[in-house]
């Protein structure tokens, strides 16, 4: 948190015009948490979002912390991932996600994203809001899970049984997403920006599906959601069902779109056209 600061301001024309803004906060943040990872695993692979930032510089170095949460400690790795080595591990990192959202002030679609996968998998998941509120009290919170463990941070009030409830993009609603959601008729959308955000809807259950057909999202987007929901007992996959990969040599872009879960995700499935991503 100590890396995001709602006073920096944007770097006008980086990134790709209004859809893909860039803040001093998103270079600040993964200054941070990618130095004090860097520290914590030598041997793991690092991928962020931002790829212009210099490492090796006094300002990184001083932003580095070892410290340790005592509430995640005291728990034991699970067994299936106790024999993984260090370098098998691959980091995506996506600082501020919702960037768009934090530069109009819709501060609550703001996510800090670290996922963590190992041989292609994700296996593990952080997704903290910094401005999350309670009772008008800005406290921030951080939503965690590992696979073979489960997930923590939050209560989970799942939708009714019967209803249908999808969330998707908020800015980017192009005809293959509409046509996807069409096709399975959902009793209520909640169009919210930021792939992080949309992870705890299903996550705590005030939706049951994420859905967004596009090729909009990269994988430092989707791998601490996808993380978390597999902790639950849900699934995240691409809009056909296939497992999405981080391995560090995959390409970033999830260019067949994201489906994500909780229950009934063959329903899903079977709504989706077979020529979505073309339209």
């Amino acid at each position: 948190s100590s890396g995001i600061n709602a006073e920096w301001p944007l770097r006008p024309g980086d990134k790709g015009g209004i859809n893909n803004l860039q803040t001093l906060a998103d270079k600040k943040a993964q200054l941070l948490i990618v130095t004090s990872l860097m520290k914590h695993s030598p041997k793991a692979t690092i991928i962020g979002e931002e790829d212009d930032i210099d490492y090796d510089t006094e300002e990184a170095r001083s932003l580095i912390t070892m410290d340790t949460c005592s509430e995640v400690m005291e728990h034991s790795c699970p067994d299936k991932l106790a024999g993984i080595n260090e370098e098998d591990l691959v980091i995506w990192v996506d600082p501020l996600d919702g960037t768009k959202e934090y530069v109009e002030g819709r501060k609550q679609d703001v996510t800090v994203l670290i996922g963590i996968a190992a041989h292609g998998e994700a296996v593990a998941g952080v997704i903290y809001q910094p401005w999350y509120e309670v009772e008008g009290k800005e406290t921030g919170r951080t939503l965690w899970g590992v696979v073979g463990l489960g997930a923590f941070g939050f209560k989970r009030v799942p939708v009714p049984e019967g209803r249908k409830i999808i969330t998707t993009t908020r800015s980017h609603m192009q005809k293959s997403v509409q046509d996807a959601i069409d096709s399975c008729k959902p009793d209520k959308l909640i169009q919210i920006g930021g792939a992080g955000s949309k992870c705890i809807l299903v996550i705590e259950g005030t939706a049951d599906a994420y859905l967004f057909a596009s090729p909009g999202t990269k994988k430092w987007d989707t791998c601490a959601g996808d993380a978390i929901i597999k902790s639950l007992g849900g699934k995240m996959t691409d809009v056909f069902g296939k497992d999405l990969l981080y391995h560090a040599d995959v390409p970033y872009p999830n260019k067949t779109g994201v489906l994500a879960t909780m229950r009934d995700f063959d329903f899903y499935l079977s709504k989706i056209p077979a020529n979505i991503m073309d339209r």
